[in-house]
């Protein structure tokens, strides 16, 4: 919730950037609460300044979101075990009841989400060059006097963030053949047939696991096959789902609580990520369908 005064004129100018700056800070940090703390924090400073000192209010703003964005994310670098809490919030579910997600919405949301999770491994000034000037026309010059660099040296930052964006391929859903591998996983894992397993699974897999305790990660297919065969479950309903427009399954328990969500990501006929959350907490910030 907003402490502006809507009688306040700098007020009324603030709420009119609002949106734009939240865009900004969602686009640098990949978190909304990290984001609205950000646009605060940036009203605060600016009903302590003088405004009778800023020339461009929107560039001024502008500037102050990407340094205070700037600040967390280097933060972020020097204490890597700090993550964000929303991150899991943003998963976008949707059931998979046609053979692609013919909402438009739906795809963009996994568009958007993908782009996120490359900018993440932009470094942060990279990022700030790449999301500032080709997501929102802020000039490199005004970019340059943010990162304290010359123009020049903000243009080589963008180029070096976009070469590493433009490895990012739009969604285009999901096809039969990365349906069926990942219903061969699930059945393969209910029967305990370590073969079959390793029949779909890529030799360098990675499986990751949310629990309530952390994140696991688990590499390769014989470890990931060796933990699907022993791994029991107390769902007694699932679901095909769209999560992030990957090939996934919702699975509930008896009282209708969710029990888990898992997205496959399915490269050449085999299993390359598997994602799992499991951690009660996380799913339950996750908007997810119903049981059928």
């Amino acid at each position: 919730m907003s402490d502006t005064s809507p009688t306040d004129p700098m007020a009324e100018t603030f709420e009119a950037q609002r949106d734009r700056l939240r865009a900004v800070a969602h686009r640098m940090l990949g978190s909304h609460a990290d984001a609205e703390d950000v646009v605060q924090e940036a009203w605060l400073r600016l009903s302590r300044q003088d405004t009778a000192t800023i020339h461009n209010l929107a560039g001024w703003l502008t500037t102050v979101v990407g340094r205070i964005s700037l600040d967390v994310l280097r933060s972020r670098q020097a204490r890597p075990e700090a993550s964000y809490d929303d991150g899991l919030s943003e998963l976008v579910v949707t059931l998979d009841d046609s053979p692609a997600p013919e909402d438009d919405a739906v795809l963009a949301d996994s568009v958007g989400l993908a782009l996120l999770v490359v900018l993440e491994s932009l470094g942060p000034s990279e990022r700030l060059a790449f999301v500032l000037h080709d997501l929102f026309a802020v000039p490199f010059d005004e970019i340059g006097q943010i990162l304290s660099k010359s123009t020049a040296a903000t243009k080589m930052l963008a180029s070096r963030a976009r070469r590493k964006v433009q490895t990012f391929e739009r969604p285009t859903g999901v096809g039969r053949e990365q349906r069926d591998v990942v219903q061969a996983f699930l059945a393969a894992a209910r029967r305990g047939d370590f073969e079959e397993l390793l029949r779909v699974l890529d030799p360098e897999v990675k499986l990751t696991v949310d629990t309530p305790s952390g994140v696991v990660v688990t590499l390769g297919a014989t470890q990931v096959a060796a933990g699907a065969q022993l791994s029991a479950s107390a769902a007694t309903q699932r679901r095909a789902v769209l999560v992030n427009g990957l090939p996934g399954i919702i699975s509930w328990r008896e009282d209708g609580t969710p029990l888990s969500v898992l997205a496959f990501t399915v490269v050449d006929g085999r299993i390359t990520d598997i994602t799992v959350v499991i951690d009660p907490a996380k799913l339950a910030l996750m908007d997810l369908p119903d049981p059928a």
